[in-house]
């Protein structure tokens, strides 16, 4: 009543009368001061990359016509009449990809992760001692969350609004947020005690979401998917993070508009659109981080298309994850490099460490 009310009352009178009058019309970075190196700057930051918006853009649309293919495969798969705007009208509004109740979307989650818990002594040498619980997000936010987030001890599921959580995106989304994604490669790093502290804890958006992104795809090899529609929806995925590429350089530093953006999401993944507002919304306000996904993920299958024909029969996909996961969190140059050294000592990790109590 007496400090926090008048404060808020001061703010709110500031953002009506001062600040939202005289904010930025323009939602492009480029429209700021300085905005063409203040992007380029961006982009160093996110990607860990010396790479233009011209070359980010013209990537995006390559992979996204690659994976737009891949989706058609799996029409064809499924024997969908129709073309791509139908297939995806129908896994909007089909009832039979939707749960109907918050524990239920939770429940399959759970599910998803002992999936791959049954996979994981295949394909990773190492496993993090930390556990992760499933958690709903928090019903204040939950309406402007994203799907989901995860990092260690907590993989956080957005059960608002259960018609936008479609159950073919969830292995997926939990593969990323989860195991072996974010709640799986943060605490391998926390545990190693070979590493710097900083470098236990730090966080590089193209490495850690390069590797989540890394993980989304890495489900098929796994058996993860059970249905053509979840591999589908692992594609959406992937598409989601190609897309990025197009509309974040397209908002910053090519004029797009934000209902640009939004149709070009609309037009090109499954994504509910109540995600694809709020997603836009995210890239206007965070220039240059929806970057790192994409090319994060593409610099890790590189180095290991790399070490697969380098090593051939010596290749170990557990020694080759182990490799990468021993890294922390560092720019994707370090990691190109590591691989190297890797293919050098014939696909050995050579790297054995005590884990923190």
């Amino acid at each position: 009543r007496d400090q926090v009310v008048p404060a808020h009352k001061t703010l709110l009178k500031f953002l009506r009368e001062e600040y939202i009058p005289h904010a930025q019309r323009s939602i492009a970075a480029y429209d700021l001061p300085d905005g063409k190196a203040f992007y380029q700057a961006q982009i160093k930051v996110y990607t860990t990359l010396d790479m233009s918006p011209d070359a980010i853009h013209q990537i995006g649309l390559s992979e996204v016509a690659k994976i737009k293919a891949e989706m058609f495969d799996i029409m064809q798969e499924v024997k969908f009449q129709g073309d791509l705007p139908a297939f995806l009208h129908f896994l909007r509004t089909d009832p039979q990809f939707y749960v109907t109740t918050p524990q239920a979307l939770l429940d399959r989650a759970a599910w998803i992760c002992k999936l791959f818990d049954g996979k994981a002594k295949d394909f990773f040498g190492r496993l993090p001692r930390a556990r992760f619980a499933i958690v709903p997000a928090p019903d204040d936010i939950a309406p402007f969350y994203t799907a989901g987030r995860g990092g260690p001890g907590e993989y956080t599921l957005n059960t608002y609004k259960l018609p936008s959580r479609p159950l073919y995106s969830l292995a997926a989304l939990t593969l990323h947020e989860s195991a072996p994604g974010h709640a799986f490669q943060m605490p391998l790093a926390a545990e190693n005690k070979n590493l710097p502290e900083f470098r236990q804890h730090s966080y590089i958006s193209a490495y850690g979401e390069g590797w989540a992104l890394y993980s989304e795809r890495l489900g098929v090899e796994m058996g993860i998917y059970q249905t053509p529609y979840e591999r589908f929806g692992m594609l959406s995925y992937q598409m989601w993070r190609a897309a990025r590429l197009v509309v974040d350089t397209g908002i910053h530093a090519k004029g797009w508009t934000r209902q640009q953006a939004q149709q070009f999401l609309l037009a090109n993944t499954a994504l509910s659109s109540h995600e694809i507002t709020t997603e836009v919304d995210r890239y206007i306000a965070w220039p240059g981080q929806a970057l790192s996904y994409y090319l994060g993920e593409m610099a890790i299958w590189t180095a290991r298309a790399k070490a697969e024909a380098a090593l051939g029969g010596k290749f170990d996909i557990r020694a080759f994850h182990d490799a990468v996961l021993d890294l922390g969190s560092v720019p994707l140059p370090v990691l190109e490099a590591r691989i190297d050294r890797f293919i050098v000592d014939g696909g050995q990790t050579k790297v054995s460490y005590e884990v923190s109590k």
